[in-house]
């Protein structure tokens, strides 16, 4: 196998995040996926996006916003987007967000807070990594709190690209999230002020932030 090529990272389009996408959280979900307003789980992926101002580079302190005592890990592998809407290559990131109840359409407010994605430094060449294998490490303060194995998505990774593109086309530059798992309590991991967070991957460079004290 050929050596893969690590290149530095920076978003350069929009970045979107995929939910329900791994069977244990499908399953804490599915007894209230027929409740009002939805009446049914989703037939489609349930897609979000994570603006610009939420990027924070890996080894940057990122800030909890005032009156907020903790946030949720969403460890992520991303799929960075060619010319041709296909991935070109791969990379860390971290979903920050406040806990909030309303899953399905979660407020902008709760996921979209300044420096609440964080983006690892080096994105890898897809060609030779297999996204479905993948599975991410996720540390608080140095002590393991999850793993994250993409041999447990509902859709695996080229069949979640094929179900979006019926319904939209990525740019190049787009990254695709292909999920956060959840503890078996249908939580998350969760990090407050002080907190080391770490996502590590074989083959990948350590995403790390530290949160930091009240935000504007």
């Amino acid at each position: 196998m050929n050596a893969v090529h690590v290149q530095s990272y920076w978003p350069q389009g929009t970045v979107y995040g995929a939910l329900l996408n791994f069977k244990r959280e499908w399953e804490v979900w599915a007894p209230r996926m027929n409740e009002a307003p939805y009446k049914g789980g989703p037939k489609a992926p349930v897609l979000f996006i994570k603006t610009a101002n939420t990027f924070s580079p890996s080894g940057g302190a990122i800030a909890l916003p005032s009156g907020v005592q903790e946030v949720d890990i969403g460890a992520n592998l991303a799929w960075v987007m060619g010319e041709d809407a296909q991935p070109v290559a791969c990379v860390l990131m971290n979903d920050v967000s406040i806990p909030h109840e309303s899953y399905y359409r979660p407020p902008v407010k709760y996921k979209c807070i300044d420096g609440f994605l964080g983006v690892g430094s080096k994105a890898l060449e897809i060609q030779n990594l297999n996204s479905d294998a993948m599975v991410l490490r996720v540390s608080v303060n140095g002590v393991l709190v999850q793993r994250v194995d993409y041999a447990q998505t509902v859709r695996k990774s080229r069949a979640l690209l094929q179900d979006i593109a019926t319904f939209m086309t990525f740019q190049a530059g787009d990254v695709l999230m292909l999920g956060s798992d959840c503890l078996p309590g249908g939580n998350r991991p969760r990090a407050k002020r002080g907190d080391r967070v770490e996502i590590s991957a074989p083959g990948f460079e350590n995403l790390a932030n530290v949160f930091a004290g009240d935000g504007a």
